[in-house]
């Protein structure tokens, strides 16, 4: 698999964001990613847009590491974002793009825990198994999500759990409450469209993602 793309950031500049999600992956996260795009807010960042794309992720892990003049770079390209890396930065997004709309997915925390579980964080486990140098995304996924948002505890559910009720209370009490959706995806197009301001489709809200389509999506990847 190659994942290499060295100078692909080179011809694109930073734009300022229309749409930022705050919540955590496993959120509903791809669903929201496709619906904005739908809604013309698009192309929208997500950890998927990273998978392949060695000199974002290398920013991205830059910025990680204590350079956060570089995440202007690791935006250029995008008018929105949601998931990870950019939910990891989101104190900095929320000063860096002041007309910025914000959106908060949430779930059950207990199902939100159960799937990271056997998604992202099994996925993130083989990798850290792997022989050879790590390529500079899986690095950038450590240093933001499982060291970074979990100081190395994801695998402590109570810990996790409160890790992501913290930084969601976080979110309600910093963000602006006009600025501000907390959202759920199986609430569909009504809320989102109403706060972005805009008409409802006339089609389903996209439901994607779920742990089999994740999981499938994974072993598809790692066949490449």
């Amino acid at each position: 698999m190659n994942l290499h793309h060295a100078g692909q950031l080179g011809p694109l500049r930073s734009v300022g964001m229309d749409v930022i999600g705050v919540g955590f992956g496993r959120t509903g996260t791809l669903s929201l990613k496709a619906a904005v795009e739908r809604l013309g807010f698009g192309p929208c960042l997500h950890m998927v847009s990273v998978i392949e794309d060695e000199a974002r992720a290398e920013l991205w892990l830059r910025a990680a590491d204590g350079e956060p003049g570089c995440i202007p770079e690791a935006l250029a390209g995008f008018r929105s974002s949601v998931d990870w890396p950019g939910v990891y930065f989101w104190r900095d997004l929320v000063r860096l793009h002041p007309e910025a709309k914000f959106v908060l997915t949430t779930r059950d925390p207990v199902a939100w825990y159960e799937s990271a579980e056997k998604t992202i964080f099994r996925v993130a486990v083989r990798r850290q198994a792997d022989s050879g140098p790590m390529p500079a995304f899986v690095r950038m996924v450590q240093k933001t999500v499982w060291d970074g948002t979990f100081k190395g505890r994801f695998t402590e559910r109570d810990f996790a759990l409160g890790v992501m009720a913290q930084h969601n209370e976080a979110v309600r009490r910093e963000i602006p409450a006009d600025r501000l959706l907390e959202f759920q995806v199986r609430q569909g197009w009504q809320p989102l469209c109403d706060f972005l301001g805009v008409d409802v489709p006339d089609e389903e809200f996209p439901r994607l993602n779920d742990s089999a389509a994740f999981n499938e999506r994974v072993a598809e990847w790692e066949r490449s």
